[in-house]
Formats: structure tokens, C-alpha cells, sequence
């Protein structure tokens, strides 16, 4: 069972993003407060969950938390300022939407840039080990699915509604055929150098 949080003398944030990889659509931060008696056997980093098992915990956990944010950055600004930069601002404007601003953020991963003057520790596969980025992950990750899901009715040909924009052999393909979308991440590298080794045999 993963721990309830980082440390209980100051409140504290667990915060992760989603979509980092992907070829189109935003990336999204979320920054979740639980109440310090919360403990779950189910809750986990979204990516060991089934896409039904988080679409479950996402309610509970907009529920359950004391406070809970979750911020978007889009294609056009992820090109100006980089998605590294882009992740980091998502998660900012996650917490800049709670309605409890948190002492200390604890961040899945091993970089991020200070919020402010707030401590905060990174921890890496943190969304393995401690409820809160778990929590957070799952917002951000169910909150960016829909996104695409949505997108994808208006941009069927790209399959967003299974790849959710990730790099997939039949999604480059459909870039190949179709040429880009507005949400297309334009400074990422859309097809591999060897446009050949799209046809080979395999997703």
C-alpha cells in the first residue's frame, strides 16, 4: 500500500503530469491535498491502472481531497517555451487553481521548478509510492484522455480516441496522409527521419 504523503508537518501537495510524450494535444498538471487519515488499496500510479479503474477514482478523489487542482498548457505555448518548461507551468497553474494553496509540493519525477517559495522534493516513480502524486496522476491522466477523446470528433482520422495523441504508427501514418492539425505539437519531431520504417510491419 503506498503512504499517505512526504512529510505531515506542513500541507502538502503530491503533483504529476500527463502527456509529456505525445504528438498533439496539451499536457496537464494536477496537485492533489488528502486529508492525512486517507489511505486506499487501490489507488496507484494511473499507468499500473486500467483506463475503467481511473475513470472510477476520478470522482473519489475530487471527493475525498481536501483541495485539488489541475492545470492545462496547449501545443501553441508547449513550442514556445519547450515541453520541459510547459510541464512545469502545467503544474503551477494546477496549484494556482486550488483553494488551498499548499506548504510543500512533493513532485513525481527528478526536476521541476519552484512554485513560488514553497519547499518542495522530487521523487522519483513518486506516483508508485505515495497516494497523493498517485492521486494526482490520475487526475491528470483521466482529465488529458478526455480532452483527446473530445478532439478526436472533430479530428477522427488521427485516432486520438485510442492514442490520445501519442506517437503510434497508424497516427503518423495519418499525418503522413492528412498533413497536421492546430493541435499538433509543431517543435516535436511528428515523423521519424526514415519515413520508411513506418511500413514495416507492426502498430
Amino acid at each position: 500500500m503506498l503512504k499517505n504523503c512526504y512529510q505531515t508537518t506542513l500541507t502538502e501537495a503530491g503533483c504529476d503530469e500527463a502527456g509529456r510524450g505525445p504528438l498533439a494535444g496539451p499536457v496537464v498538471g494536477a496537485a492533489v491535498i488528502l486529508p492525512d487519515s486517507y489511505s486506499s488499496s487501490t489507488l496507484n500510479d494511473s499507468k499500473q491502472l486500467s483506463e475503467k479503474k481511473r475513470e472510477e477514482l476520478f470522482p473519489i478523489i475530487k471527493k475525498v481531497a481536501i483541495a485539488w487542482g489541475i492545470g492545462e498548457v496547449w501545443p501553441e505555448e508547449i513550442d514556445e517555451i519547450n515541453i520541459l518548461n510547459a510541464s512545469y507551468l502545467a503544474i503551477h497553474r494546477a496549484i494556482k487553481s486550488m483553494n488551498i494553496l499548499p506548504e510543500f509540493i512533493l513532485m513525481d519525477g527528478n526536476r521541476f521548478r519552484a512554485f513560488k517559495d514553497v519547499p518542495y522534493k522530487c521523487i522519483i516513480k513518486g506516483d508508485g509510492k505515495y497516494l497523493n502524486i498517485a492521486a494526482a496522476s490520475v487526475l491528470a491522466k483521466v482529465h488529458r484522455d478526455t480532452i483527446m477523446k473530445k478532439l478526436h470528433n472533430d479530428f477522427p482520422h488521427y485516432g486520438w480516441n485510442t492514442n490520445k495523441g501519442y506517437p503510434t504508427k497508424s497516427h503518423r501514418l495519418a499525418i503522413i496522409e492528412h498533413g497536421t492539425s492546430v493541435y499538433h505539437r509543431k517543435s516535436f519531431q511528428l515523423l521519424p527521419l526514415k519515413q520508411g520504417e513506418l511500413f514495416k510491419k507492426g502498430k
